[in-house]
Protein backbone atom coordinates (compact mmCIF):
# COMPACT_ATOMS: atom_id res chain seq x y z
CA UNK A 1 0.00 0.00 0.00
CA UNK A 2 0.95 3.82 -0.70
CA UNK A 3 -0.21 6.58 0.39
CA UNK A 4 0.92 10.40 -0.35
CA UNK A 5 0.36 12.59 1.91
CA UNK A 6 -0.08 16.11 0.43
CA UNK A 7 0.33 19.74 1.85
CA UNK A 8 -1.11 21.59 -0.76
CA UNK A 9 -1.36 24.64 1.36
CA UNK A 10 0.72 26.69 4.03
CA UNK A 11 2.87 24.62 6.50
CA UNK A 12 0.72 25.59 9.32
CA UNK A 13 -1.92 22.68 8.17
CA UNK A 14 1.02 19.85 8.97
CA UNK A 15 -0.45 20.03 12.57
CA UNK A 16 -3.82 18.54 11.36
CA UNK A 17 -2.11 15.42 9.37
CA UNK A 18 1.46 14.87 9.73
CA UNK A 19 0.83 13.20 13.12
CA UNK A 20 -1.63 10.85 11.31
CA UNK A 21 1.22 9.91 8.86
CA UNK A 22 3.44 8.98 11.93
CA UNK A 23 0.82 6.77 13.24
CA UNK A 24 0.21 4.84 10.25
CA UNK A 25 3.97 4.16 9.57
CA UNK A 26 4.39 3.13 12.86
CA UNK A 27 1.60 0.63 12.45
CA UNK A 28 1.57 -0.74 8.66
CA UNK A 29 4.50 -1.90 6.13
CA UNK A 30 3.24 0.61 3.89
CA UNK A 31 4.73 3.12 2.15
CA UNK A 32 4.42 7.02 3.07
CA UNK A 33 5.32 9.83 1.15
CA UNK A 34 4.80 13.68 2.62
CA UNK A 35 4.63 15.44 -0.29
CA UNK A 36 4.62 19.74 -0.22
CA UNK A 37 3.42 22.82 -1.61
CA UNK A 38 5.73 25.17 1.27
CA UNK A 39 9.14 24.95 1.58
CA UNK A 40 8.79 25.42 5.28
CA UNK A 41 6.85 22.63 5.69
CA UNK A 42 10.21 20.50 6.41
CA UNK A 43 10.32 22.33 10.00
CA UNK A 44 6.79 21.59 11.02
CA UNK A 45 7.32 18.47 9.83
CA UNK A 46 10.39 17.84 12.07
CA UNK A 47 8.75 19.66 15.31
CA UNK A 48 5.92 16.75 14.96
CA UNK A 49 8.56 14.04 14.37
CA UNK A 50 10.44 14.40 17.18
CA UNK A 51 7.57 15.17 19.52
CA UNK A 52 6.04 11.49 18.23
CA UNK A 53 9.58 9.92 18.29
CA UNK A 54 9.71 9.11 14.34
CA UNK A 55 10.15 6.97 12.39
CA UNK A 56 11.52 8.55 9.90
CA UNK A 57 8.82 9.66 6.34
CA UNK A 58 10.22 10.34 3.35
CA UNK A 59 9.22 13.98 2.22
CA UNK A 60 9.19 14.99 -1.02
CA UNK A 61 8.89 18.96 -2.54
CA UNK A 62 6.12 18.81 -5.36
CA UNK A 63 7.46 19.83 -8.51
CA UNK A 64 6.59 22.45 -10.01
CA UNK A 65 7.01 24.09 -13.87
CA UNK A 66 8.69 27.39 -14.78
CA UNK A 67 4.87 28.70 -15.31
CA UNK A 68 3.91 28.02 -11.16
CA UNK A 69 7.34 29.11 -10.03
CA UNK A 70 6.93 32.34 -11.76
CA UNK A 71 3.11 32.62 -10.42
CA UNK A 72 4.45 31.65 -7.17
CA UNK A 73 7.21 34.11 -7.08
CA UNK A 74 5.90 37.27 -8.53
CA UNK A 75 2.39 37.02 -7.50
CA UNK A 76 3.09 35.42 -3.93
CA UNK A 77 -0.11 37.63 -2.51
CA UNK A 78 -2.17 36.19 -4.52
CA UNK A 79 -1.77 32.49 -3.30
CA UNK A 80 0.06 29.05 -3.23
CA UNK A 81 -1.16 28.46 -6.94
CA UNK A 82 -2.41 24.83 -5.46
CA UNK A 83 -4.72 23.90 -8.73
CA UNK A 84 -1.26 24.35 -10.77
CA UNK A 85 1.13 22.21 -8.69
CA UNK A 86 -1.76 19.88 -8.21
CA UNK A 87 -1.16 19.52 -12.34
CA UNK A 88 2.08 19.34 -12.41
CA UNK A 89 2.32 16.01 -9.86
CA UNK A 90 -0.84 15.08 -11.24
CA UNK A 91 1.24 11.72 -13.16
CA UNK A 92 3.17 11.00 -9.81
CA UNK A 93 0.27 11.58 -7.18
CA UNK A 94 -1.59 8.96 -9.40
CA UNK A 95 0.75 5.99 -8.62
CA UNK A 96 -0.56 6.15 -5.30
CA UNK A 97 -3.03 3.80 -3.40
CA UNK A 98 -4.59 6.88 -1.83
CA UNK A 99 -3.77 10.58 -1.58
CA UNK A 100 -4.58 12.26 2.37
CA UNK A 101 -4.77 15.99 2.47
CA UNK A 102 -5.69 18.45 4.97
CA UNK A 103 -7.97 20.81 2.70
CA UNK A 104 -10.38 20.29 0.59
CA UNK A 105 -9.06 21.75 -2.39
CA UNK A 106 -7.45 18.51 -2.87
CA UNK A 107 -10.67 17.53 -4.48
CA UNK A 108 -9.27 18.96 -7.89
CA UNK A 109 -7.13 16.16 -7.77
CA UNK A 110 -10.34 13.85 -9.52
CA UNK A 111 -10.82 16.63 -12.15
CA UNK A 112 -7.08 17.26 -13.10
CA UNK A 113 -6.57 13.84 -13.62
CA UNK A 114 -6.00 11.59 -10.39
CA UNK A 115 -8.68 8.55 -11.06
CA UNK A 116 -7.21 6.02 -9.30
CA UNK A 117 -5.72 6.67 -5.85
CA UNK A 118 -8.56 6.50 -3.23
CA UNK A 119 -8.98 10.31 -1.70
CA UNK A 120 -9.04 10.79 2.10
CA UNK A 121 -9.70 13.99 3.59
CA UNK A 122 -9.24 15.67 7.32
CA UNK A 123 -10.19 18.94 7.77
CA UNK A 124 -7.94 21.58 9.47
CA UNK A 125 -10.23 22.97 11.95
CA UNK A 126 -13.94 22.29 13.25
CA UNK A 127 -15.23 25.41 12.97
CA UNK A 128 -19.25 26.80 11.62
CA UNK A 129 -18.85 28.77 8.87
CA UNK A 130 -20.30 27.42 5.76
CA UNK A 131 -17.11 27.10 3.63
CA UNK A 132 -16.42 24.11 5.28
CA UNK A 133 -19.32 22.57 4.04
CA UNK A 134 -18.97 22.93 0.14
CA UNK A 135 -20.07 20.32 -2.22
CA UNK A 136 -16.88 19.56 -3.51
CA UNK A 137 -16.32 17.42 -0.35
CA UNK A 138 -18.35 14.75 -1.14
CA UNK A 139 -15.62 14.28 -4.03
CA UNK A 140 -13.57 12.25 -1.14
CA UNK A 141 -13.81 8.61 -0.47
CA UNK A 142 -12.70 8.66 3.26
CA UNK A 143 -13.51 12.03 5.78
CA UNK A 144 -11.94 12.32 9.07
CA UNK A 145 -14.22 14.20 11.82
CA UNK A 146 -13.34 15.45 14.89
CA UNK A 147 -17.19 15.56 16.55
CA UNK A 148 -20.53 14.57 16.08
CA UNK A 149 -21.44 18.65 14.89
CA UNK A 150 -19.27 18.61 11.95
CA UNK A 151 -20.56 15.26 11.08
CA UNK A 152 -24.53 15.68 11.49
CA UNK A 153 -23.73 18.83 9.10
CA UNK A 154 -22.09 17.11 6.62
CA UNK A 155 -24.21 13.94 6.84
CA UNK A 156 -27.50 16.47 6.34
CA UNK A 157 -26.10 18.32 3.58
CA UNK A 158 -24.84 15.01 1.51
CA UNK A 159 -21.02 15.38 1.19
CA UNK A 160 -20.54 12.24 3.33
CA UNK A 161 -22.13 8.98 3.21
CA UNK A 162 -21.94 6.31 5.46
CA UNK A 163 -19.24 4.10 5.69
CA UNK A 164 -17.27 6.77 3.94
CA UNK A 165 -16.38 9.26 6.90
CA UNK A 166 -15.09 8.35 11.01
CA UNK A 167 -15.23 10.00 14.18
CA UNK A 168 -11.72 9.93 15.63
CA UNK A 169 -11.42 13.67 17.88
CA UNK A 170 -8.77 16.79 16.79
CA UNK A 171 -5.74 15.20 15.71
CA UNK A 172 -4.44 18.70 16.36
CA UNK A 173 -5.20 18.59 19.94
CA UNK A 174 -3.48 15.75 20.27
CA UNK A 175 -0.39 16.98 18.47
CA UNK A 176 -0.04 20.05 20.98
CA UNK A 177 -0.66 17.65 23.81
CA UNK A 178 3.36 17.22 22.33
CA UNK A 179 4.36 20.20 21.22
CA UNK A 180 2.54 23.33 23.02
CA UNK A 181 4.23 24.53 25.74
CA UNK A 182 2.21 26.24 28.26
CA UNK A 183 5.47 28.17 29.17
CA UNK A 184 5.54 31.54 31.14
CA UNK A 185 5.38 33.81 28.48
CA UNK A 186 7.18 36.51 27.52
CA UNK A 187 6.09 39.22 29.70
CA UNK A 188 7.35 41.34 32.05
CA UNK A 189 4.61 40.25 34.60
CA UNK A 190 2.85 37.33 35.11
CA UNK A 191 -0.98 38.02 35.12
CA UNK A 192 -4.50 37.75 33.05
CA UNK A 193 -3.54 37.31 29.77
CA UNK A 194 -5.44 37.75 26.68
CA UNK A 195 -5.45 36.23 22.92
CA UNK A 196 -6.37 37.91 19.98
CA UNK A 197 -6.40 35.54 17.44
CA UNK A 198 -8.43 37.48 14.15
CA UNK A 199 -9.14 35.62 10.76
CA UNK A 200 -7.70 36.76 7.96
CA UNK A 201 -11.15 36.76 5.60
CA UNK A 202 -11.64 39.97 4.60
CA UNK A 203 -15.77 40.45 4.97
CA UNK A 204 -15.31 39.26 8.42
CA UNK A 205 -11.84 39.96 9.85
CA UNK A 206 -12.31 42.38 13.03
CA UNK A 207 -8.02 43.17 12.43
CA UNK A 208 -8.19 46.67 10.39
CA UNK A 209 -11.20 47.88 12.56
CA UNK A 210 -10.10 46.76 16.28
CA UNK A 211 -6.18 46.67 16.20
CA UNK A 212 -5.41 49.86 17.11
CA UNK A 213 -8.03 50.62 19.43
CA UNK A 214 -7.10 47.44 21.28
CA UNK A 215 -3.62 48.42 21.38
CA UNK A 216 -4.09 51.25 22.51
CA UNK A 217 -6.78 50.04 24.94
CA UNK A 218 -3.73 47.69 26.73
CA UNK A 219 -1.19 50.37 26.84
CA UNK A 220 -3.43 52.36 28.92
CA UNK A 221 -4.21 49.10 31.17
CA UNK A 222 -0.38 47.59 31.86
CA UNK A 223 -2.88 45.43 34.26
CA UNK A 224 -3.58 43.15 31.71
CA UNK A 225 -1.29 41.22 28.77
CA UNK A 226 -1.84 40.82 25.21
CA UNK A 227 -1.20 38.02 22.86
CA UNK A 228 -1.75 39.66 19.22
CA UNK A 229 -1.70 36.07 17.06
CA UNK A 230 -3.44 36.16 13.77
CA UNK A 231 -4.61 33.43 11.33
CA UNK A 232 -0.95 32.74 10.04
CA UNK A 233 -2.43 33.65 6.49
CA UNK A 234 -2.96 37.32 6.94
CA UNK A 235 0.78 38.16 7.60
CA UNK A 236 2.40 35.07 5.33
CA UNK A 237 2.22 36.78 1.99
CA UNK A 238 3.41 39.84 3.66
CA UNK A 239 7.59 41.02 3.42
CA UNK A 240 9.62 40.17 6.14
CA UNK A 241 9.94 44.09 6.74
CA UNK A 242 5.95 44.18 7.14
CA UNK A 243 6.07 41.40 10.20
CA UNK A 244 8.91 43.20 11.45
CA UNK A 245 7.38 45.95 11.81
CA UNK A 246 4.14 44.59 13.45
CA UNK A 247 6.69 42.49 15.42
CA UNK A 248 8.11 46.07 16.82
CA UNK A 249 4.78 47.04 18.35
CA UNK A 250 5.35 44.51 21.22
CA UNK A 251 5.71 46.19 24.61
CA UNK A 252 6.07 45.57 28.22
CA UNK A 253 2.49 43.70 28.48
CA UNK A 254 1.41 42.77 24.65
CA UNK A 255 3.37 40.16 22.16
CA UNK A 256 2.79 40.66 18.93
CA UNK A 257 3.18 37.36 16.68
CA UNK A 258 2.41 37.83 12.95
CA UNK A 259 3.32 34.36 12.67
CA UNK A 260 5.66 31.61 14.64
CA UNK A 261 5.95 28.57 15.57
CA UNK A 262 3.95 29.59 18.39
CA UNK A 263 1.03 31.30 16.79
CA UNK A 264 0.39 27.86 14.74
CA UNK A 265 1.02 24.95 17.55
CA UNK A 266 -1.41 26.26 20.34
CA UNK A 267 1.25 26.87 22.53
CA UNK A 268 -0.89 31.04 22.58
CA UNK A 269 -4.47 28.80 23.23
CA UNK A 270 -2.88 26.95 25.91
CA UNK A 271 -1.63 29.80 27.83
CA UNK A 272 -4.11 32.51 28.09
CA UNK A 273 -7.13 33.46 30.12
CA UNK A 274 -9.49 35.15 27.79
CA UNK A 275 -10.02 34.86 23.82
CA UNK A 276 -11.14 37.19 21.67
CA UNK A 277 -11.46 36.61 18.26
CA UNK A 278 -13.81 36.55 15.17
CA UNK A 279 -14.22 33.71 13.01
CA UNK A 280 -11.68 31.31 13.42
CA UNK A 281 -12.39 27.72 14.49
CA UNK A 282 -9.37 28.01 16.83
CA UNK A 283 -11.85 28.98 19.14
CA UNK A 284 -12.97 25.75 19.44
CA UNK A 285 -9.38 24.83 20.15
CA UNK A 286 -9.33 27.32 23.04
CA UNK A 287 -11.93 25.93 24.67
CA UNK A 288 -10.83 22.66 25.00
CA UNK A 289 -10.44 23.90 28.23
CA UNK A 290 -13.97 26.04 28.65
CA UNK A 291 -12.26 30.18 29.64
CA UNK A 292 -13.77 33.51 28.84
CA UNK A 293 -14.33 34.46 25.38
CA UNK A 294 -15.78 37.94 23.20
CA UNK A 295 -16.21 37.91 19.70
CA UNK A 296 -15.72 41.05 17.49
CA UNK A 297 -18.35 41.67 14.95
CA UNK A 298 -16.52 44.40 12.95
CA UNK A 299 -19.07 44.21 9.92
CA UNK A 300 -22.55 44.83 11.92
CA UNK A 301 -23.36 41.11 11.02
CA UNK A 302 -26.73 39.76 11.62
CA UNK A 303 -25.15 36.75 13.27
CA UNK A 304 -27.90 35.48 15.85
CA UNK A 305 -29.90 32.70 13.51
CA UNK A 306 -26.89 32.08 11.22
CA UNK A 307 -25.23 28.37 12.49
CA UNK A 308 -21.91 30.02 10.40
CA UNK A 309 -21.52 32.06 13.49
CA UNK A 310 -22.83 29.19 16.21
CA UNK A 311 -20.11 30.12 18.46
CA UNK A 312 -20.69 34.01 18.77
CA UNK A 313 -23.52 32.60 21.35
CA UNK A 314 -20.07 31.41 23.68
CA UNK A 315 -19.34 35.06 24.91
CA UNK A 316 -20.24 38.23 24.62
CA UNK A 317 -20.20 40.13 21.11
CA UNK A 318 -18.88 43.79 20.53
CA UNK A 319 -20.12 45.80 17.77
CA UNK A 320 -17.96 49.13 18.37
CA UNK A 321 -14.40 49.26 18.88
CA UNK A 322 -15.06 52.00 21.99
CA UNK A 323 -16.58 48.85 23.91
CA UNK A 324 -13.83 46.54 23.55
CA UNK A 325 -12.04 47.07 26.77
CA UNK A 326 -14.79 47.24 29.21
CA UNK A 327 -16.13 43.59 27.80
CA UNK A 328 -12.84 42.61 27.70
CA UNK A 329 -12.51 43.06 31.20
CA UNK A 330 -16.10 41.78 31.94
CA UNK A 331 -16.01 38.60 30.55
CA UNK A 332 -14.28 36.22 33.61
CA UNK A 333 -16.94 37.26 35.61
CA UNK A 334 -18.86 37.02 32.54
CA UNK A 335 -17.70 33.37 31.66
CA UNK A 336 -19.99 31.97 34.24
CA UNK A 337 -23.51 32.74 31.69
CA UNK A 338 -21.51 30.83 28.66
CA UNK A 339 -19.79 27.85 30.30
CA UNK A 340 -22.53 25.27 29.91
CA UNK A 341 -23.17 26.25 26.35
CA UNK A 342 -18.92 26.47 25.51
CA UNK A 343 -18.83 22.63 26.93
CA UNK A 344 -21.24 21.57 25.27
CA UNK A 345 -20.52 22.69 21.73
CA UNK A 346 -16.64 22.12 22.25
CA UNK A 347 -17.50 18.38 23.17
CA UNK A 348 -19.67 18.41 19.80
CA UNK A 349 -17.65 20.10 17.36
CA UNK A 350 -13.64 18.36 19.49
CA UNK A 351 -15.21 15.07 19.75
CA UNK A 352 -13.62 12.64 22.04
CA UNK A 353 -10.45 14.38 23.54
CA UNK A 354 -8.77 11.64 25.22
CA UNK A 355 -4.95 11.28 23.95
CA UNK A 356 -4.88 9.13 20.47
CA UNK A 357 -6.52 11.00 18.23
CA UNK A 358 -4.25 10.35 15.22
CA UNK A 359 -4.20 6.57 16.37
CA UNK A 360 -7.46 6.82 16.47
CA UNK A 361 -7.38 8.12 12.83
CA UNK A 362 -4.58 6.08 11.34
CA UNK A 363 -6.94 2.57 12.40
CA UNK A 364 -9.98 4.24 10.41
CA UNK A 365 -7.44 4.65 7.24
CA UNK A 366 -6.31 1.18 7.66
CA UNK A 367 -9.43 -0.03 7.95
CA UNK A 368 -10.71 1.88 5.37
CA UNK A 369 -7.97 1.00 2.77
CA UNK A 370 -8.26 -3.12 3.93
CA UNK A 371 -11.77 -3.08 3.88
CA UNK A 372 -11.34 -2.04 -0.03
CA UNK A 373 -8.66 -4.00 -0.75
CA UNK A 374 -10.63 -6.97 0.18
CA UNK A 375 -13.51 -5.40 -1.92
CA UNK A 376 -11.19 -5.27 -5.17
Amino acid sequence: MRIAFLYIAEAYQCYHGAAIALELARRTDWTIVNHYNDPETPHHLARIAAAWGGPAIEERPLRKSWLTRTAQQRLRRLGMFKDMVMRDNIAELNGYDAIFAVENTAAALRRLGADLPRLIYSPHGFGDRARGFIPRIATFDLVLLAGEKTAARMLAEGLVREGGYALTGSVKLDTAARIAKANRLPFAREQRTVLYNPHKEPKLTSWYKFIEPMLAGFAAEPGMNLVVAPHVKLFRRRTEAVRDAWRARSTANVLVDPGSDRSVDMSYAVAADIYVGDVSSQVYEFLAQPRPCVFLNAHRIDWRDDPSFAHWHLGDVVDDPADLMAAIRAAPERHALYRERQEALAKASLGDTSPGAAGRAAEAVIAFMEGRRAAA
